[in-house]
């Protein structure tokens, strides 16, 4: 069955699609099969790691992520809602093993390929569910189910954050934006930005056809543009930037070369810096943000509160916020809706498992981000003295990064779901240096 192509490609898909797209599954069938679904991956997961232990150990694993999960797995002990660790523990651990499970199990060719039919099928799906409710509809729409700590009833107006659909695809060059399948405009656009990347990977591949790559990144484009995300067109200009720098470092073949574009683009990307913060309102109305950033700084303050009252390993692991545990049953509230996250990787780290958790968090984030750069500028040999062309599949890793990591800023992305799963993949395999 392991050698089976319908196999691998399956269940390969049928993760990433719950990895990245749970929400979809959550607010269209409930959290109990959402739950059932997760369970069973990942006993497949875990036996497909057991059928591979000879290729695989717990020592060759990436030591700041071993550091890090032992951390927030103990900080149980000191937890101050030691419930709701256990259940945040408990969804990691999941998130772990089926992460790690296809950093082991597949190559680079094989997620690429996964990646593109899953995205494919989210930005399709979104689309027509968007048209759907505006054609046939007319009107806002709820999940099917509903979301844990949400009372409807309690609310004289829905806000528009606890909607599925809130109707406005017809409205996207006026104040409107699409949500899709995922029910969140964020989450949307981020994953339309990860489309952008797959799709153009496999467009300068050939591992698609010419045609349809353009079709599919132009609907990808087409999708970031309807869901309005700042945090996703700051995350797509760090994305580009990247890229060209990278794709000039390549072009190099000398030492002087590289150094002349380091050089050249660190002196560019300070002097991008220190223009976007003197002009920082200008660059927020051009974003459609508010100063405040929609209220996140009104969050970090709260949680750098938190922070300080326990600075070295924080409150307890738990990952997304448990919306019935204190102090996050009354935290923090957004246009009268409840927030599970800081909005911002970084200081939840902080909050949960303290500096000492942070310290580390960042070494496994800075470890993956310098191999998953070597991964993508170093000229792969058939021999010592014999070098390969570039592959475009190579840019894979470190771009998905840069995503990850610009969006981490914004939002908490990064220690769940598609989040920590693509930082663990990416993590594993540019250690075991598996080039394609």
């Amino acid at each position: 069955m392991l050698e089976s192509p319908r196999f691998r490609l399956g269940f390969a898909s049928l993760v990433l699609f719950t990895l990245l797209a749970g929400d979809a599954w959550r607010l269209s069938l409930g959290w109990w099969f959402f739950s059932i679904l997760t369970i069973a991956l990942t006993l497949i997961a875990g036996w497909l790691l057991w059928l591979q232990r000879a290729r695989w150990s717990v020592g060759r694993m990436p030591l700041p992520l071993l550091a890090f999960l032992v951390l927030a797995t103990v900080s149980i002990f000191w937890s101050h809602y030691p419930g709701a660790t256990a259940l945040g523990l408990f969804t990691t651990w999941i998130i772990v093993v089926n992460a790690v499970a296809l950093a082991v199990t597949f190559t680079w060719a094989e997620l690429l390929r996964a990646l593109g039919l899953v995205l494919r099928f989210v930005i399709a799906a979104s689309l027509v569910f968007e048209l759907f409710v505006s054609v046939v509809l007319r009107h806002r729409l709820l999940p099917f189910f509903g979301q844990p700590g949400v009372d409807y009833e309690s609310y004289t107006t829905i806000p528009g954050m606890l909607m599925w659909s809130r109707n406005q695809l017809f409205d996207v060059f006026g104040s409107g934006r699409i949500q899709g399948i995922v029910g969140n405009a964020n989450s949307l656009g981020f994953l339309a930005l990860l489309a952008l990347i797959v799709f153009g990977i496999q467009f300068a591949s050939r591992s698609a056809s010419r045609r349809s790559g353009v079709v599919w990144i132009a609907l990808a484009a087409a999708t970031i543009l309807m869901t309005k995300s700042a945090t996703v067109t700051v995350a797509a200009a760090g994305v580009l930037v990247v890229l060209v720098v990278a794709l000039f470092v390549r072009r190099a073949h000398t030492g002087l070369g590289r150094a002349i574009v380091y050089a050249t683009s660190i002196a560019v990307l300070l002097a991008g810096a220190a223009s976007a913060f003197i002009f920082r309102n200008l660059v927020f109305e051009l974003l459609g943000k508010s100063p405040d950033l929609t209220g996140r700084l009104g969050i970090w303050s709260k949680v750098i509160d938190l922070t300080q009252q326990r600075p070295a390993f924080g409150w307890g692991w738990v990952s997304y916020w448990v919306p019935w545990a204190d102090p996050f049953n009354s935290l923090v509230f957004r246009s009268g809706v409840r927030q599970l996250q800081a909005h911002n990787t970084w200081l939840d780290v902080a909050f949960q498992v303290g500096l000492v958790g942070l310290v580390v968090f960042a070494a496994l984030v800075g470890a993956a981000l310098v191999k998953a750069w070597q991964h993508a500028v170093d000229r792969p040999q058939r021999a010592p003295g014999q070098p390969l062309r570039h592959p475009a599949l190579t840019l894979l890793p470190l771009l998905v990064l840069v995503a990850l990591v610009v969006q981490s800023f914004a939002e908490s992305r990064l220690i769940t779901e598609y989040g920590l799963a693509l930082l663990i993949v990416v993590a594993v395999k540019t250690k075991r240096r598996e080039l394609l």
